[in-house]
């Protein structure tokens, strides 16, 4: 598993090759291909940045190629006792925690978030379930977040903790590792489609890292933990599914 500092990533990302980009982006969309490359994450993830530039986005679409209906994926609603609480009083006192292996552990709130620089953006999601759906989603961008509170050199991944419960009372989380956090399009989302998030859409802050499966992108964050090692988290493979289902850990589309 390759890992990067954020000291690494200031420096410099090694090139990608760019007149291929064309081409992947065409190859991604064959079944085929797209099946060769799933079968592991070591491959998948060597595939995707040796084949493109580190920065490159994610297709944007325009308003009018929204999707009509935009599905929920994953769980509709938590349902837990605190989760139906903060539901209750809109999420007045919800936090989103910024810890683990940083300078300043801090929690922001609702309105600081709002506060900050958003970002918009119209991507398509596309949901290891095998459906795809376009909309515009709006937030922070999760950078604006790690700057504040001082990402150490020793980090490597984050690991994202939701309110979620599974089987078993498993907590869901996810992680990512620095290249896909310093991202532009890795968003804290607050809104869907000029909305505010609804409860099945992961309300009030949901992750989404555009460039990666649907199942990464993390739903109702309470907390995101800067970690140098994902072995010791959970299940120890990077996220719920990862440890249950046998998951990939990076999920690159």
């Amino acid at each position: 598993m390759t890992v990067f500092t954020r000291r690494a990533l200031i420096g410099g990302a090694a090139a990608g090759a760019g007149g291929l980009l064309a081409g992947c982006d065409a190859l991604g969309q064959n079944e085929g291909f797209r099946s060769i490359l799933f079968r592991g994450a070591d491959w998948n993830q060597w595939t995707q940045r040796a084949l493109m530039n580190r920065s490159a986005l994610a297709r944007e679409f325009r308003p009018d190629q929204m999707s009509p209906v935009f599905r929920t994926n994953g769980t509709r609603n938590p349902n837990t006792p605190g989760y139906n609480a903060h539901a209750a009083e809109n999420f007045a006192s919800w936090r989103v925690r910024v810890d683990g292996l940083v300078a300043r552990p801090q929690d922001f709130t609702l309105p600081q978030l709002f506060s900050m620089p958003q970002r918009a953006q119209i991507t398509r999601h596309d949901c290891v379930e095998g459906w795809s759906a376009i909309g515009k989603w709006q937030g922070p961008r999760l950078a604006t977040l790690l700057d504040a509170a001082g990402l150490s050199d020793r980090a490597r991944f984050l690991v994202f903790h939701c309110a979620d419960l599974y089987s078993g009372g498993r907590p869901y989380y996810e992680s990512i590792d620095l290249v896909d956090a310093f991202h532009p399009q890795t968003i804290l989302a607050l809104g869907l489609n000029d909305r505010r998030l609804g409860v099945g859409h992961g309300a009030p802050v949901r992750l989404r890292v555009e460039r990666q499966l649907g199942y990464k992108h993390a739903k109702y964050v309470e907390r995101i933990e800067a970690v140098a090692d994902l072995s010791v988290v959970h299940g120890g493979k990077g996220g719920l599914w990862e440890d249950i289902a046998d998951y990939e850990w990076y999920a690159g589309i």
